[in-house]
Order: structure tokens, then sequence, then C-alpha cells
């Protein structure tokens, strides 16, 4: 097999806008299958060459299909990833893993007994200028890094959606730090070469009257020392500049704009601490994440070789993150 089937659960503007996209588009997958409850959802679905379908099991029971990315409402992962696993389909999940650290560890011992591959789709992993930029962390070329900090932020009122879930802490299991901190907590250790040593989070219900929080600062260290912060919110608005990631070295910084999302571009600029010169980082790649991704995943079932980032250090992650939450 040279191209992996996939149906996609949930097909809400990330699964139509990104993930159907990218399927279609990528050199090793096709869309064989698509499934949500709601019959609208599945009518925006561009293309007529998949299985639509309001039911999980005739989704994944439809020929060809050999994985599944889950792109549902949080707290819907966990049946959907082990209703996959039972069915030999493998797992690509939309972070975060689930609403709970104990629901994720289940999905994952789930995919383990069913012997199929399972990985967390965090996209930002895939984009040019983070590659660029942890390329540069690993040659030593900004000196010690001392600080990382990330602003990832949007304006999510209430009314964003006609059924606006991320609000919802029943299906959500939160709000703006559970949707949007996984990113740069994963991210950050990606570019740093490094794991967290510890993580603490402070919480905001300021701008958005519903029952989760809209804003989150995240800090922490890293095993080596680098010390960390992230701010993440539903309660920016959207022209201010919202998506910033910056590392803090002894000989250059590191400053990304525009990086943080679900499209490629954006800039990568280095400053050098000597001359306070800027240099922009040409970026040779103008790929969506999202393509590079479901091609990576789907290179690593067809030839049977590891993802290059395995389950283990998701569910530490993510058991992280719950604690830095309580």
């Amino acid at each position: 097999m040279t191209r992996l089937g996939w149906c996609v659960v949930g097909c809400g503007w990330v699964a139509r806008d990104y993930v159907v996209p990218a399927i279609r588009a990528s050199r090793n997958g096709r869309l064989v299958a698509a499934c949500d409850p709601s019959d609208n959802a599945l009518s925006r679905i561009a293309g007529g060459d998949c299985v639509r379908t309001t039911e999980l099991a005739e989704a994944l029971a439809a020929p060809g299909v050999g994985a599944v990315y889950v792109a549902t409402p949080n707290h819907a992962h966990r049946a959907v990833v082990e209703s996959a696993a039972a069915a030999g389909k493998a797992v690509l999940c939309e972070k975060p893993m689930a609403t709970t650290a104990a629901a994720a560890a289940a999905m994952v011992a789930a995919c383990e007994r069913a012997g199929v591959v399972y990985a967390t789709a965090f996209d930002q992993r895939f984009h040019a200028a983070h590659h660029a930029l942890a390329r540069l962390v690993r040659r030593g070329r900004l000196g010690t890094v001392t600080q990382a900090r990330v602003h990832y932020a949007c304006w999510l009122p209430p009314g964003w959606a006609a059924d606006n879930w991320r609000a919802d802490p029943a299906r959500a299991g939160g709000g703006a730090l559970i949707d949007l901190a996984p990113h740069g907590v994963d991210l950050l250790e990606l570019l740093l070469g490094d794991e967290w040593a510890e993580l603490h989070a402070l919480t905001q219900r300021r701008v958005h009257p519903y029952p989760v929080d809209d804003g989150a600062v995240l800090m922490g260290r890293f095993r080596s020392g680098t010390l960390a912060t992230l701010h993440v919110g539903y309660n920016c608005p959207e022209a201010f500049p919202r998506r910033t990631l910056e590392l803090i070295g002894t000989e250059v910084r590191a400053l990304a704009l525009d990086t943080m999302g679900q499209t490629p571009g954006g800039s990568l600029t280095l400053t050098d601490a000597a001359t306070g010169r800027d240099a922009a980082v040409s970026l040779d790649d103008d790929r969506s994440p999202f393509l590079v991704q479901v091609e990576a995943f789907a290179g690593a079932v067809l030839t049977g070789e590891p993802f290059p980032f395995p389950a283990a250090d998701d569910l530490r992650r993510c058991a992280l993150l719950e604690a830095a939450c309580r």
C-alpha cells in the first residue's frame, strides 16, 4: 500500500479547512470517509469521493480506511480512539489528548493493545520556522538559552460559533488553558531539546461570561534550568499581535512571529547579542504544517517506522499540564 486511507471523525472548522485539504494534497494519503453527528457539517466537506456518515461504526468499516484523524470535541476523544483501535485503525488525535490525563492514558493503552500506531496531532511541530529554530538551538547558535516566551491567543466570544463547545466545561474540559497551552508546552520541548521539570499555572475569567477560563499564564522550568512563560487567551483582540515565540540566548535572540497557528508562513528573526543587528532566517518550506504532519504520520504507518513523537512523551506532558491546572 502506497497511500493511506483516512477517515476523519469530527468535521468542524479544523477538519474542514485544514485536515481534509491536507489529506487530499498529501502524496501518501487519501480521504476515504468522513463522520460527524451533524449532516450539515458533513455537507461542508468538499469533494464527493468519500463516504459521509453520522455513524462511527459505518465510517470505520468503509473499505480502505487505515487511519483515523480524530477532530471531535475533547470529551469524545477517548471513545472514538478506543473504537478506532478496536477496529484496527491507526489514530492521529487532535490536542488536547483528552479532558483528563487518565482518559489520555486509556486511549494510548487501547492502541497499544490493538497494535496500532497512536499519535497526537500537534501541527506546530511541523512548521518550517520551528524546524529551523530547533536546528539553530541544537547547533548552539543561540548560545545558552536562558528564557523562552510564548504568547498564543485569540478572540473567542460566547457567540463565536452556533455551538461553541470550547466554552463548555463538560465537552472541552476547560477553557483557553487546555485548548491553547498544549501547543506551547509541546513545542518548547521540541525547540529546546529539553524536558519540563516543573510547570505552574494561573487562570482568569476576565472578559467573556462563560464558565471556563478565558486566559492563563503558565510558568515553568526545564531540566537544563531554562525558564519559560506561556500566555494564552481567548480574550485577545484579533488585531493585536497574538502569536509570538521568543527564545533568549546569551549570543542570539530568536523571535518568531505568526508561526504558531494552522497556517505556514510567518517570520523568524535573529538578533545578535554583540551588535544588536537583526537577520531574517529564510524558511525553505511553505507547505501547510497539517500537510507535513499527515504525510509524516502516513509514512510511519505505511513503513512501520516509529513516528518521531512518542505517545509516552505526550502522556507525560498531558499529566504535567493537568497538575498545573490543579
